[in-house]
């Protein structure tokens, strides 16, 4: 893939990875800052996202997609993005993460044109896009993993996505301040395993990973 590199981006880029101790090649950086190309040039049309300037995308979408990857699983799977908008964190975790096969999942078509082609720009073998709602989404088999960035408060993410998680899988999902409320709120049958603090270098907010799962 032959991609033209701005040098601040590319350094920004690297610097952040470093703090969070990622180590991605120079190829999966490339293709990480193609992604970012390809959303300001959308965005001028399409709207897709309000941070419109590269050198805010990178530690707004890249990184902070990327942030949770220290705490989830180091071995092959199936991953289910859920409201994945303009591909965060799927794209983002697809790059870092070629052993993965992540579904995007969004019932916007504007939106999921935009990842069908990103995917193939990036030559992105390892994602499939589906344009649907989610609780109308009935694929073969379920999901290891499922996360969403900013798709629906906790209680509301898992009953929707109930029918979707493999058994013995996780949600995965990415809140900003510490979701007490939400937590509280969980209906029964599922059960917090864990809230993990992610720090998103060049971000000045809190993040945080809630691992849910359903009671055996």
């Amino acid at each position: 893939m032959s991609v033209v590199v701005d040098k601040n981006l590319a350094e920004m880029l690297a610097k952040g990875l470093a703090e969070m101790g990622l180590d991605l090649s120079i190829e999966q950086q490339n293709k990480l800052l193609a992604y970012v190309g390809l959303l300001e040039k959308w965005n001028k049309t399409y709207s897709l996202t309000a941070i419109r300037e590269p050198e805010r995308m990178v530690p707004h979408h890249l990184l902070d997609s990327l942030a949770p990857l220290a705490k989830l699983p180091d071995h092959a799977l199936r991953m289910l993005d859920v409201g994945s908008g303009f591909g965060t964190p799927g794209i983002p975790l697809a790059i870092a993460r070629p052993d993965w096969q992540l579904t995007l999942l969004d019932s916007n078509h504007k939106k999921t044109t935009f990842l069908r082609q990103a995917i193939l720009e990036l030559k992105l073998d390892n994602i499939s896009v589906v344009t649907d709602r989610v609780e109308a989404y009935q694929p073969e088999t379920g999901f290891q993993i499922i996360t969403s960035r900013a798709f629906a408060e906790l209680s509301e993410f898992v009953r929707l996505t109930g029918h979707l998680l493999a058994e013995g899988g996780e949600w995965a999902a990415l809140k900003g301040v510490y979701p007490y409320e939400e937590i509280a709120l969980l209906p029964a049958g599922v059960h917090v395993v864990g809230v993990d603090s992610l720090s998103v270098p060049g971000l000045d907010a809190e993040r945080h990973l809630v691992h849910v799962v359903k009671v055996v």
